[in-house]
């Protein structure tokens, strides 16, 4: 274990319950409302992509875990599985036997976030995948087609052809329309991630929540929970700059396809690009170094 794990001073019993206590707290009011439309059945176009685009289940979002190197005094080992060793000090993370386990995935999730961390930020994408998404697609062919286009499908492929395509990251270039994808100035691959990946991208820093997850349990559930929050909001800026309409759910548009509007974004897009860089070397000081 590097000296960026290694183990603190114990936490007593009523420390580290609090801070189960407070993430479960704070996870419970994100699922509430998703959990509730799971059971009627219904969808939401915005609150509900982390739970259905990503792996991670509620469950295991709300299950805590305090991180390599801390130690839980007067812990069961039966509550936190099988990654756990009990030591003379208390209970706490088998971080060598994990890392083992795992090296293969942590090693190609260290690389991606420093290279990511390495790039300096490119802000002009002005959200035109989402566009390239519903590309020459009619009303009941796009993905949320319960919800309007902000205009006609016309309207929103000229948008795509006069602004042009600019993305960077294959996760979403792969759902483009097959007439979108020529207009790309990139073919992003899976196998070109780390080389194409940057800081300014939405979707780059909306995984920080899946690497954070993937990591789990090296990395604090705490810490799993803020990337989820940053998802969170950058997924709401996403939508809103999108074709569709969604006035009705509360979220009034970016409208990307005017000066005004590629302004606000690329504004936003700034602020989740800096907030996204320090929860990305949050994730690298975790995992310390080999």
């Amino acid at each position: 274990m590097t000296a960026a794990l290694a183990s603190a001073a114990p936490l007593d019993v009523a420390d580290w319950q609090a801070r189960r206590r407070a993430h479960e707290e704070r996870v419970d009011a994100w699922l509430a409302a998703h959990l509730a439309r799971r059971r009627a059945g219904e969808r939401h176009p915005v609150e509900d992509f982390l739970f259905t685009y990503y792996s991670h289940r509620p469950a295991q979002l709300r299950r805590w875990h305090p991180g390599a190197g801390v130690v839980l005094s007067g812990a069961d080992p039966a509550e936190f599985g099988r990654d756990y060793q009990t030591t003379a000090a208390g209970l706490t993370l088998d971080t060598a036997a994990v890392r083992a386990r795992r090296a293969e995935s942590v090693g190609w999730i260290r690389t991606l976030l420093a290279a990511t961390a390495g790039r300096p930020a490119h802000l002009g994408c002005f959200g035109m995948h989402e566009w390239a998404m519903v590309y020459r697609q009619t009303q009941e062919e796009v993905r949320h087609n319960a919800w309007p286009l902000r205009l006609s499908p016309a309207e929103t492929a000229a948008v795509v052809e006069e602004r042009g395509v600019r993305c960077s990251h294959f996760d979403a270039y792969r759902f483009f329309t097959a007439p979108a994808r020529p207009l790309n100035l990139l073919a992003p691959t899976r196998e070109r991630q780390h080389e194409l990946e940057q800081p300014g991208c939405l979707h780059a820093n909306m995984d920080l929540y899946k690497w954070a997850y993937k990591l789990s349990p090296l990395v604090p559930s705490e810490l799993v929970a803020d990337a989820f929050a940053l998802a969170r909001e950058i997924r709401t800026l996403d939508m809103r700059a999108s074709p569709y309409d969604l006035v009705a759910l509360g979220y009034p548009p970016v409208r990307v396809e005017t000066p005004e509007g590629r302004a606000e974004y690329a504004a936003a897009q700034r602020g989740f690009a800096e907030r996204a860089g320090v929860l990305r070397a949050r994730l690298l000081a975790a995992l310390g170094d080999d």
